[in-house]
Order: structure tokens, then sequence, then C-alpha cells
């Protein structure tokens, strides 16, 4: 199966001025398992949390860790549809 990539959504930082935020936490485990249109993950962009949402059934895998810096576009996760 393809997996999907999960990327930082460019449009999280249309009004900001700072090209960066950061992965607050994961709420799917590396590893675990994803249910489509569920929160799996919460990033801060300039204050704000924003959630990540998957956007199908599948099995997490992260590519950015809690803390880890994000910029817009960039890959957060992939999920392997189940």
């Amino acid at each position: 199966m393809t997996a999907i990539e999960i990327k930082a959504d460019e449009a999280l930082w249309r009004n900001n001025m700072l090209p960066e935020g950061s992965v607050v936490k994961w709420t799917v485990a590396d590893g675990g398992f994803a249910r489509a249109g569920h929160a799996i993950a919460e990033v801060r962009i300039e204050g704000a949390v924003h959630d990540i949402v998957a956007p199908v059934d599948g099995r997490l895998k992260v590519a950015v860790g809690v803390n880890g810096v994000i910029e817009p576009g960039m890959l957060l996760a992939t999920l392997v549809p189940a």
C-alpha cells in the first residue's frame, strides 16, 4: 500500500510573520493506528495551536518528534492506509 504524506498545511502560516512552528504533541503514538477525521497531532505556530487531522485510517509513522521545528509544507508523518 502507498503511504500518504501528512504535511504542515501552508495555510496555517497565512497570517503569521514567523516562518516556522513546532510539534506540541502527537495524540497517536508512532506506529499507532489513526482514524480518519481524528486529530493525530497538535502544532504551534506563533502561539496558536492547531490540530493535524488524519485524512484516512492507517498506521502512523512520525517524521518530526515533539518540540521539532516545522516549516510550511514540511512532512510531519506518513500514514499507511488500513
